[in-house]
């Protein structure tokens, strides 16, 4: 299926604006999701589960593979996911406010080096509507994997604001999630990266972690598994304050990376502002887990995203200490079904 969708449709895609696309995508696998026998058939072909699931921050996954945050913006497409062979979905970057994103043309292809450069900048529905989204779907039936919401900041909260901004939209989408991510670093939303400084994120954990007990206390539930989605551009002093600060506050895990700012051989004459990501990005996101699987000794889960564009690519960050990996520049190129090619390809793995 990926050669026939590598020689055939991908080529027609491509003669489409990068941005249309997905959109087309995310219609398709939103109408699928619609249809639960025909998933359910799909998901029979296409799903691929460990010999047992795997337990991760107090979650069972059927295989290794996600959808990462950035494909499924608005909760419209993820009841088709398990369908396409994942194990997880995450939705978002969800913000506590709707927003349009920034201007267009704003998502580009680099095909020979199967990349893409993208400054979305949070386009989305906002919390209220996303949460209502995803209360009608849960008619739908139960979850076939489990479902992540990747939280982000408003553009138009300043820093001083970001921490109500993030408590309203985990106050409005915690009962919906299986796990949540706090993204502080997407580099298309001015100053958000500012808030993996130590005393920024020292406060946005403190308010975030004591809204989740409180939420479980008063509710008699669960805490949320509660995550954090770094950078690749931090250097590894950087990175040790953050792995300090999520200590400190106990935080279930962390996804490495998001795109990077960076501009390697042959990008650094592209003119296009916005997060690299794709191959490019394969080593340092490699390296990034493997220095925080070091410095924890392995005992914080890690989810690990960026450049993985082939089965060796997922083993690659799987070697390097991540517990799950997750996709999106490579549905890019290798097509709808990639994540149940891995999910097969892992499937053995310890």
């Amino acid at each position: 299926m990926g050669h026939f969708y590598e020689k055939c449709l991908r080529p027609m895609l491509f003669r489409l604006d990068t941005e249309h696309a997905h959109e087309l995508a995310v219609d398709a696998l939103a109408l699928l999701g619609r249809l639960p026998p025909v998933c359910r058939g799909l998901e029979a072909l296409n799903g691929a589960p460990q010999a047992r699931p795997i337990e991760c921050f107090g979650l069972k996954f059927p295989n290794r593979v996600g959808l990462a945050a950035g494909f499924d913006k608005n909760a419209r497409a993820w009841p088709a996911a398990a369908a396409m062979g994942f194990g997880h979905v995450e939705i978002g970057t969800v913000t506590m406010l709707r927003q349009p994103g920034n201007d267009r043309p704003r998502l580009f292809r680099f095909p020979k080096q199967e990349a893409v450069i993208n400054r979305m900048g949070f386009n989305n529905d906002g919390a209220e509507a996303v949460a209502a989204r995803l209360i009608k779907q849960a008619k739908l039936g139960p979850r076939r994997i489990p479902l992540g919401i990747n939280l982000g900041k408003s553009k138009v909260a300043s820093l001083d604001q970001a921490v109500s901004d993030y408590l309203g939209s985990f106050t409005r989408l915690a009962d919906h999630a299986d796990y949540l991510v706090l993204n502080v670093s997407s580099p298309n939303t001015p100053d958000l990266r500012k808030l993996q400084d130590e005393e920024r994120l020292r406060a946005l954990l403190a308010a975030v972690s004591a809204a989740n007990t409180a939420r479980a206390q008063i509710a008699g539930k669960q805490r949320k598994p509660l995550l954090l989605k770094i950078a690749p551009d931090l250097t590894y002093n950087q990175i040790e304050t953050v792995l300090e600060v999520i200590e400190e506050f106990a935080l279930d895990g962390v996804i490495a990376t998001n795109t990077t700012l960076a501009r390697p051989e042959p990008f650094s004459g592209v003119g296009q502002a916005g997060g690299l990501s794709g191959a490019p990005l394969r080593l340092r996101s490699t390296q990034i887990v493997n220095f925080i699987a070091r410095a924890t000794g392995g005992k914080l889960p890690i989810i690990a995203v960026g450049g993985i564009m082939d089965s060796a690519g997922a083993a690659e960050k799987l070697d390097a200490g991540a517990s799950l990996v997750q996709l999106y520049t490579g549905l890019i190129y290798r097509g709808p079904f990639f994540a149940a090619e891995l999910s097969r390809d892992l499937h053995d793995r310890k």
